[in-house]
C-alpha cells in the first residue's frame, strides 16, 4: 500500500483578540457616553478587532442626515478607509440634504458606496462589520460606538 504524502501545513486562523468593551456593546440599542480613558481603551480594542478583516461596512444610526455622513467621514479618516460615495437612487433620491430626522445610513467598502435612509425608533451609534470571507470565523459587528468615538 502507497503511502500518502504528508500535507503541508496550513497556517493556523488568527485568534480574535479579547474585546471585553466591545463585546459589552453588542445589543445595545444606544451608544454609551464614554469618559475618555474609556473611549481610548475602546478604540484600542476596535483597531485590533479591525486588523483581522480587510474590507468592512459601516451602519450609522444618527439624529440627522449631516450627522451620520460626518461620523462616516471621520471613521474614513480615521481608519483610513476610502471615501465612500453617495449611492444614486434616481427619481426616488431626495437626497440627504432633504432628510429632516433620524437616519441610518449603510456603507459598504466593497461597493465603494453609502446609502441613507430616514428611520424613526433607531439609537444612536456607530456600527462597523468586518468582512472575511477567506476566514469568516474573524468576521464580527462591533457597537454601536459613539457617533464621534473616532
Amino acid at each position: 500500500m502507497e503511502k500518502e504524502a504528508p500535507s503541508a501545513s496550513l497556517p493556523l486562523p488568527a485568534e480574535r483578540p479579547a474585546t471585553p468593551r466591545l463585546s459589552a456593546l453588542r445589543g445595545e440599542r444606544t451608544a454609551p457616553e464614554l469618559q475618555q480613558s474609556e473611549r481610548q481603551e475602546l478604540l484600542a480594542e476596535l483597531q485590533g478587532a479591525l486588523k483581522l478583516c480587510p474590507w468592512f461596512t459601516i451602519g450609522v444610526m444618527a439624529p440627522t442626515a449631516s450627522e451620520a455622513v460626518e461620523a462616516l467621514r471621520r471613521c474614513e479618516q480615521a481608519l483610513g478607509w476610502p471615501t465612500l460615495a453617495a449611492e444614486d437612487l434616481g427619481a426616488e433620491d431626495l437626497g440627504a440634504a432633504a432628510m429632516k430626522g433620524p437616519v441610518f445610513l449603510k456603507g459598504n467598502q466593497r461597493t465603494g458606496t453609502y446609502r441613507i435612509r430616514q428611520e424613526e425608533g433607531l439609537g444612536k451609534g456607530v456600527l462597523i462589520s468586518g468582512q472575511n470571507s477567506e476566514q469568516p470565523e474573524l468576521a464580527d459587528t462591533w457597537g454601536p460606538l459613539p457617533l464621534d468615538l473616532l
